[in-house]
């Protein structure tokens, strides 16, 4: 396969990746293009490479900003932005993990706290249930909000060595 087959092929890949890991199809084929370009690229080559709209392309570059997966450089003598992503893919998935629990489970947990002290006769069988329901979703989003946590804090070689251990 040449070069420019595979890299079309990871774009296009990467930007369906994208939709399971919460953002939208052009925003992780732009993160996609920005993650295998040595060089970091500005507005004009991303409308290029991939065909799609200035306002499609600066959208879906803010978003990326915000999600911590892209920067903005600065090159001494041009008046362009230019754009590269995070080429640590270590670093990429734990900010996807941050920026999903930020967004995910972290409202859904607040939620759930409101929900759990329903007023009422707690001998109510239909109170009853709700509260044990909501409870035990609570329980489990607080065990899923402490293993996210160790695993955005861990180191990559301590986790995959962890990891290997289960497996074995």
């Amino acid at each position: 396969m040449q070069l420019e087959e595979a890299q079309q092929q990871f774009i296009a890949n990467w930007g369906a990746f994208g939709s399971h890991w919460g953002i939208n199809r052009t925003m992780a084929q732009i993160h996609a293009l920005l993650l295998i370009s040595p060089d970091p690229l500005n507005q004009d080559d991303i409308m290029v490479k991939l065909n799609i709209s200035r306002g499609n392309v600066n959208m879906n570059i803010r978003d990326l900003i915000d999600w911590g997966l892209v920067n903005r450089i600065l090159i001494p003598g041009e008046r362009k932005e230019f754009f590269s992503a995070e080429k640590d893919i270590w670093k990429v998935a734990t900010q996807i993990v941050k920026e999903r629990k930020k967004r995910e489970l972290d409202p859904m947990l607040r939620l759930l706290d409101q929900l759990e002290d329903v007023e009422g006769d707690k001998s109510d069988k239909h109170i009853k249930q709700f509260t044990e329901t909501v409870g035990s979703i609570r329980r489990f989003g607080l065990q899923a909000d402490k293993m996210l946590d160790g695993l955005v804090k861990a180191e990559e070689n301590w986790f995959l060595g962890n990891l290997m251990k289960m497996f074995r």
